[in-house]
């Protein structure tokens, strides 16, 4: 089979290379698209992986986001169309399930965001629908997703590419640290994101509340983020404008605070202490490792709060149960991309 991967957002990237791997090494060609935003283009070449960036992004300017949508759908439509491909796999990428549409291809579209407005051409379009099994089916009929192509997947994304990651890291063993001063890693807002209505910056205060009490990484989403960051009012915090490795990250994490989703779920579901500082309203998803007590929300959180939560911070298993549901839901989401 010819299975194209749209993979629109840096988080994307790490749901799917072990999937994209194991589907090369069966024989199945893989053709990669992307585009350049916040670490996309970066995590790519990190895994090795080969890949045509087709159009840009657009910003967070809501009309500019309208105005280039139909630009790439046709891009991507004009790179494809020669291909010949069979099936077409994205997360959350908006463009894919129309693209495919017009190529007259199957589509399987995943998304966990219920507030996404891209979710109603996506939904419309794609052949098979796969969200996790706590997303509200009221929600997503909300954004005309017919039911009879929903199908739900067990956990959250989190764990189809997380479960094999303990084991991989406990065979590494514990990495050698240099410095007492606690790690507070951060990542900061989704500026450009469509769906997030929240404030921007918001972390500034907080930031130079601990940055000379314990070792701060930031991890921007994007240049623009990082030059921010770079203020000299900021100096001694360590920015990483490029991309690193979950499996760097969590071994050398003490608290971990995000103001977005996927990378505030991913340390939570490892067993880091995890902190959430999203400004809008919770997915469906959030609500439930927030109820398994994987993480807490504190929208307000202040220094002294963070400083607070870290000396009683204790790193704890990896969450088994959304582990073990996500090695299912690889499963399931392979056996629907090859039409089993």
């Amino acid at each position: 089979m010819k299975i194209w991967f749209d993979l629109s957002n840096s988080p994307h990237i790490n749901l799917f290379a072990q999937m994209i791997r194991e589907l090369e090494s069966e024989g199945h060609q893989v053709v990669i698209t992307c585009r350049p935003l916040a670490n996309t283009v970066d995590l790519l070449d990190l895994h090795g992986f080969k890949y045509e960036v087709v159009g840009e992004h657009y910003g967070g300017n809501f009309y500019k986001k309208l105005f280039g949508y139909p630009i790439r759908v046709l891009q991507l439509r004009r790179y494809l169309a020669p291909m010949k491909i069979d099936v077409a796999v994205s997360q959350s990428s908006f463009h894919s399930p129309v693209v495919a549409r017009l190529l007259g291809v199957r589509s399987i579209y995943m998304n966990d965001n219920e507030h996404a407005m891209g979710n109603v051409p996506s939904f419309l379009c794609a052949s098979k629908i796969m969200v996790p099994e706590f997303l509200s089916l009221e929600n997503l009929r909300r954004q005309w997703a017919n039911p009879k192509k929903v199908q739900a997947y067990p956990g959250v994304k989190e764990g189809i590419y997380l479960w094999s990651l303990p084991d991989k890291l406990a065979a590494r063993g514990t990495p050698a640290r240099s410095g007492g001063r606690p790690r507070v890693y951060l990542r900061p807002e989704p500026w450009t994101a469509q769906y997030y209505k929240g404030s921007r910056d918001f972390l500034d205060e907080l930031l130079l509340g601990i940055k000379d009490q314990v070792q701060v990484t930031l991890l921007p989403r994007g240049k623009a983020q990082g030059e921010h960051y770079r203020d000299a009012k900021f100096a001694g915090i360590r920015i990483v404008d490029t991309a690193m490795d979950i499996a760097d990250i969590a071994p050398d994490c003490d608290l971990f605070v995000g103001a977005g989703g996927t990378m505030t779920r991913e340390m939570a579901v490892l067993g880091i202490p995890t902190i959430s500082v999203y400004q809008d309203e919770l997915l469906d998803v959030d609500r439930y490792l927030l109820a398994e007590g994987a993480f807490v929300h504190e929208p307000q959180l202040s220094a002294a709060g963070l400083l607070a939560h870290l000396a009683q911070a204790q790193r704890k298993q990896a969450n088994r149960t959304v582990l073990d549901k996500g090695r299912q839901a690889y499963q399931q989401i392979k056996r629907a991309i090859l039409g089993h």
